[in-house]
């Protein structure tokens, strides 16, 4: 079913400008003139009392025709009423809409010809469909507050022509005049009750959100205000028993709290005001709980809580000889700490940087200063350690935010002076969150930290007090800035016997309780120990000497477990029984002096070790290949080492037409473990010389030195770590610099006993030495 609606109109109308609204057909609304407006209005109507209303398209624009939309509204004047206050309500109905095709000025009035648009309704489902959904949200929008007058409601009840009902429903939704114009310009009826259900499901959809807003607020504020009424209630009914307010009791010990931290008067002041703020902030707010906790770390970190040092030297060291055996210089530095202690009150805590392989005691050596001297002890490892937020803290601003390590350890520990060890400072990472490395640059220069300032606590606080200790197995990767800043004590690796007596002294001790073997303790004989010690350990340290005791002291026990007999004495027999076959064996003593193969001494992390340098010749072009995962470094000095023998070869009895055919292989096993440095530069020497001299090495000498193009032997570093090396291999003569002369009173006198020193500072001499003469 379908009805076309049409109306015939004059040809010609007056036509009015209105800006404010946009008029509907059937729609009734008033409007309102000045009375310099209404007698010109009143003149330009006819007979027919029509006038057509147009919206400008600009409406700043300036002339007596400003610039029109197309399509406006034919309305028929049905009163003019007069206002007391001036002016008149002309009450209008629209007729239709209509197309404007020419604007006209008649006697200073605009005139406009115009043509009805035709609209076509067609009833079907759609339209059915869509008229019902008008309806349905035009009753949640009233639910939800939004005004409409009860005869419009009923009038809409009753409406079925979809394009009435359109009409009439764009008046109440409220939306902009440009969305009006565009409603009253879509001709099909259909479309435009699309658009008017868009607008409307879009307009209840607010009303929903504002409907729930309003109602999480009321429940909000009616919560609050219950809590404030009980609060109130509870305070009377305290007041009435002569109890004190919960809050009020714990912002009064807060307060007794700070004025008892004795902080310095700037941070007092801090603490104070913040203090202030905390009490005026809602318990029940986020902010009063960071800002409570805050206030317990400016209230809890020790200001002037200190322990007093253990002033007697004699004392100190007799706790240090107690818990270390040997390490006399790094003893010798803390009695010298003290006794300047003892002569000034006032001074800065040292920087000390341990430096050594792993398993010597650099970690246990803190906990030992922290006992002689009568302090607490700290432990915080860096290895690994990315983030400078975790030396300088967070700031408050940030969700979780906490002090960094360093405040919260001193929080924890309750003096401002212990002894504060950082484990690993070799083995700080850096990525995208900052460098702790450079964070602690701050923390480890005594002419810094006593305002050292927290990203957390954003106040000073003096390290000044406190004895920092680093650990390090060795510096290189320790930024120079941060090296400047400690004194740095070297640990070198135990010889055998001072394995045996930590193992006598601590060791078997220990392991021996720590295995329940204290009622029927085993007695370990030197002997065993030093089986231990050279068959089963390889190392700087003692890290696997104590496994290996444990290992002994669990089978002891297992065995007791079964009712066979304790074991009384741990012989070598007992120690090859239970640890098995021996994992190391002496490579010097076990091998032959041969051609091109010569001993070399290295220095790693771990402690010393020995290298085998081997070369070989074989036809080529005169090349040089080197194979066993070396560095740049040892790649220069091996070319270095072959330039020197080709330059010198003919001392030797080499020829130079030797080099011109024959490649020469540089070989350093084992080929898996990466090698670097120029200390191995003599040993390339002296197996190129052997190679092409035809006279073996002797295997029983192990040399170091790096060399220069001319044959100098230039120093080297960690030459006690290779002696000792050289010794568990059963190296019975070691080459070394010349320079190096001065290192010799750092090595033990018994080591000094079993092995000879030949100090050279020319290459040549060294060759005089290592090779065998033909």
């Amino acid at each position: 079913m379908s009805e076309t609606v049409s109306i015939s109109i004059p040809p010609i109308v007056p036509l009015y400008p209105v800006r404010e609204i946009v008029a509907f057909p059937y729609m009734i609304f008033p409007l309102f003139l000045r009375d310099e407006d209404l007698a010109p209005f009143e003149e330009m109507l006819g007979d027919d009392q029509l006038v057509a209303l147009v919206r400008p398209r600009d409406e700043t624009a300036p002339g007596r025709i400003p610039p029109l939309f197309d399509i406006g509204t034919l309305c028929k004047v049905n009163q003019i009423q007069r206002l007391s206050e001036g002016g008149a309500k002309v009450v209008l109905e629209g007729v239709a809409r209509v197309r404007v095709t020419e604007v006209v000025e008649f006697n200073h009035h605009l005139q406009a010809h115009c043509e009805p648009l035709h609209e076509f309704v067609e009833r079907s489902m759609v339209s059915e469909a869509l008229v019902q959904s008008l309806n349905a949200l035009l009753k949640i929008a009233l639910s939800y507050g939004r005004p409409l007058p009860e005869d419009v409601m009923k009038m809409i009840d009753l409406i079925d022509n979809p394009a009435r009902l359109a009409d009439l429903v764009a008046l109440y939704v409220n939306l902009p005049l440009d969305d009006q114009q565009q409603l009253l310009e879509t001709i099909d009826p259909l479309e435009r009750l699309k658009k008017v259900y868009m607008h409307l499901t879009s307009e209840v959809q607010r009303l929903q959100v504002k409907g729930e807003v309003q109602a999480e607020v009321t429940k909000r504020v009616g919560k609050s205000q219950k809590e404030y009424l009980l609060r109130e209630q509870m305070k009377q009914i305290q007041e009435e028993l002569g109890e004190e307010d919960t809050r009020a009791a714990e912002m009064t010990d807060l307060r007794k709290k700070i004025e008892a931290a004795g902080m310095p008067s700037e941070v007092r002041k801090v603490a104070d005001k913040e203090l202030k703020r905390v009490e005026r902030i809602n318990p029940a707010s986020p902010e009063y709980t960071v800002a409570r906790t805050y206030l317990d770390y400016l209230a809890g970190m020790p200001w002037k809580n200190a322990t007093r040092d253990n002033n007697d030297i004699n004392k100190a060291e007799t706790v240090l000889d107690e818990d270390h055996y040997d390490l006399k210089k790094v003893k010798e530095r803390i009695l010298e700490y003290l006794a300047v202690r003892t002569l000034r009150e006032r001074m800065k805590g040292p920087i000390l940087c341990f430096v050594g392989p792993p398993g010597v005691g650099k970690t246990s050596l803190g906990k030992s200063i922290a006992r002689a001297l009568g302090r607490k002890f700290i432990r915080m490892s860096l290895g690994g350690m990315r983030d400078e937020a975790e030396i300088r803290g967070h700031r408050r601003t940030y969700i979780g935010a906490l002090p960094g390590r360093i405040i919260q350890e001193l929080y924890r520990c309750g003096t401002n002076n212990p002894v504060f060890m950082l484990d690993e400072v070799d083995k700080i990472g850096l990525d995208f969150r900052g460098d702790p490395a450079s964070a602690l640059l701050e923390v480890l220069d005594p002419e810094q930290n006593n305002t050292f300032t927290d990203h957390y606590l954003d106040v000073p606080f003096d390290l000044s007090n406190v004895m920092f200790i680093t650990t390090a197995n060795q510096l290189d990767p320790v930024p120079a800035a941060l090296k400047d800043r400690m004194e740095v004590i070297r640990l070198s690796g135990y010889t055998d016997e001072e394995k045996e007596k930590i193992a006598v002294r601590y060791l078997v001790p220990r392991e021996v309780e720590e295995n329940g073997l204290a009622k029927n303790p085993p007695a370990f004989a030197d002997e065993a120990l030093f089986k231990i010690i050279r068959d089963y350990t390889r190392e700087a340290g003692v890290r696997n000497l104590q496994r290996n005791i444990a290992s002994v002291c669990r089978k002891v026990a297992k065995e007791m477990t079964q009712g066979k007999p304790p074991r009384e004495t741990i012989t070598p027999a007992v120690v090859e029984e239970f640890l098995g076959p021996r994992t190391f064996f002496n490579e010097v003593a076990s091998e032959k002096d041969r051609v091109g193969v010569v001993t070399g001494l290295a220095w790693t992390e771990t402690g010393g070790d020995i290298i085998f340098v081997e070369a070989t010749r074989m036809k080529g072009k005169g090349e040089l290949i080197l194979t066993g995962s070396l560095g740049d470094v040892m790649k220069e000095s091996a070319r270095a080492a072959l330039s020197f023998v080709r330059a010198n070869g003919a001392e030797w009895g080499v020829e130079e037409t030797a080099f011109a055919d024959t490649d020469i292989h540089i070989h350093v096993p084992a080929g898996a473990i990466p090698k670097d440095g120029p200390s191995a530069g003599i040993t390339m020497v002296i197996a190129i010389v052997s190679l092409l001299s035809g006279r073996p090495a002797r295997r029983d000498v192990a040399m170091t030195g790096e060399i220069s193009l001319t044959g100098r032997v230039l120093a080297i570093g960690g030459l006690k770590e290779k002696v000792l090396a050289a010794r568990r291999a059963g190296v019975k003569t070691v080459v070394a610099p010349g320079r190096n002369r001065e290192n010799l009173e750092d090595i033990p006198d018994d080591v000094k006993g079993e092995i000879a020193f030949v100090f050279v500072d020319d290459v040549r001499e060294a060759v005089q030495v290592v090779l065998q003469p033909v």
